[in-house]
């Protein structure tokens, strides 16, 4: 018997002002790329069964064009009668009941299976059985939920559970309604051929547990992804289990760290020679700065040596002795007139001081402007 287990795709995420030519966020698009990735792969692979554990959508109420694009995708793997289970994640259930949760217009499709009502729910077919358990808001309900399951097993067919919850970790991602699955309840996974978890964006199996997986996220969300391989997972459940990620392609990431104490513009230039930018997500982490150093690169010289990356996107950290400036005097003079001041006691000459003091009294015009406008 063979699944995919894919999971966290998103639908309807962006984060860039970018747009493309058929005037969607770019951002956006790569999701939908993605997305269409794993169902063109689903069809061409014909596995017996599909699972999806959570956040189809990036969220509870998403754009027209997102449930459009997938009620269209998900609708291919109707017409080619292929049974698709799909939880509800934190990120697309409804934070009250009295909401419409949006996978409801998922069971329009036929041999597309939707379980987003809060609740326990068991999907059985002829030779297998899905414990499903999605994202429950109240923690009572979610312990209910799982004691359903554990109730549930169906001898004499396979068992797969799914969850979109976090398991086996010490620490939360800090979202809203964010389930911890109880560690004295893993005792139950032992009771599964395969235990389906969505949430986490990183495959990988989770502690001692042989048997149970996070497929991860389709698309990367953050620069903390960047170097975390994307796709879906193929399961067999034949006598032994069988677990393998097949990645898909995604928009270039790089990830890049810059001291400060070397040339920062030399070290940027090596690497625009080294690597391909062409319509790449670079993140740039400039290390060890000084507040002088800070004010005389700005962001648009750093982007200028990278013009064909879709986006450069910027993080200062100075060093610990210039982390702070003092505050005392702020109270009698302006922030400008105390950063001005500060500026002539770090500069090495007058005609320094008088260079970046130039550039301190532009952002201070920039910034007036900004609030004048609000």
């Amino acid at each position: 018997m063979r699944l995919i287990h894919f999971s966290d795709t998103h639908l309807g995420f962006n984060d860039l002002d970018t747009i493309n030519d058929a005037g969607i966020n770019q951002r956006e698009a790569d999701f939908y790329d993605t997305f269409t990735q794993v169902i063109d792969a689903i069809l061409l692979e014909k596995p017996d069964y599909v699972i999806h554990t959570g956040d189809l959508f990036h969220r509870p109420h998403p754009s027209n064009r997102a449930i459009s694009f997938a009620l269209s995708a998900l609708k291919r793997l109707s017409i080619a009668k292929i049974p698709t289970i799909i939880i509800a994640g934190n990120h697309s259930t409804p934070r009250t009941r009295t909401a419409s949760p949006i996978l409801l217009a998922l069971r329009t499709l036929d041999h597309i299976y939707s379980v987003f009502e809060e609740a326990y729910e068991k999907i059985e077919f002829d030779d297998i059985v899905f414990h499903c358990i999605p994202h429950i808001n109240d923690e009572t309900d979610n312990l209910q939920a799982i004691e359903l399951c554990e109730n549930s097993v169906v001898t004499g067919k396979r068992n797969v559970m799914m969850l979109h919850c976090s398991v086996g970790q010490k620490y939360i991602m800090e979202e809203y309604g964010e389930r911890v699955y109880p560690h004295d309840k893993e005792s139950l996974f032992a009771q599964m051929d395969y235990v389906a978890l969505g949430h986490w964006h990183g495959f990988g199996k989770v502690g001692k547990h042989p048997n149970v997986y996070y497929a991860g996220s389709t698309e990367r969300t953050s620069s903390a992804d960047v170097r975390i391989d994307k796709g879906y997972v193929r399961i067999g459940l034949d006598e032994d289990l069988y677990v393998n990620l097949q990645t898909i392609t995604l928009r270039p990431n790089y990830r890049l760290t810059i001291d400060a104490t070397k040339d920062i513009i030399l070290q940027l230039e090596e690497y625009a020679q080294k690597e391909d930018m062409q319509g790449a997500l670079l993140y740039i982490t400039l290390e060890n700065l000084t507040i002088t150093q800070s004010i005389d690169i700005a962001n648009h010289d750093i982007e200028a040596i990278f013009p064909t990356a879709l986006s450069v996107q910027i993080q200062r950290k100075f060093a610990q002795s210039e982390s702070s400036i003092s505050s005392e005097s702020v109270s009698a003079a302006s922030l400008q007139e105390h950063f001005s001041a500060f500026l002539k006691e770090q500069s090495n000459d007058e005609d320094e001081f008088k260079r970046l003091n130039s550039k301190v009294t532009e952002l201070f015009a920039q910034y007036d402007e900004v609030n004048d406008d609000a």
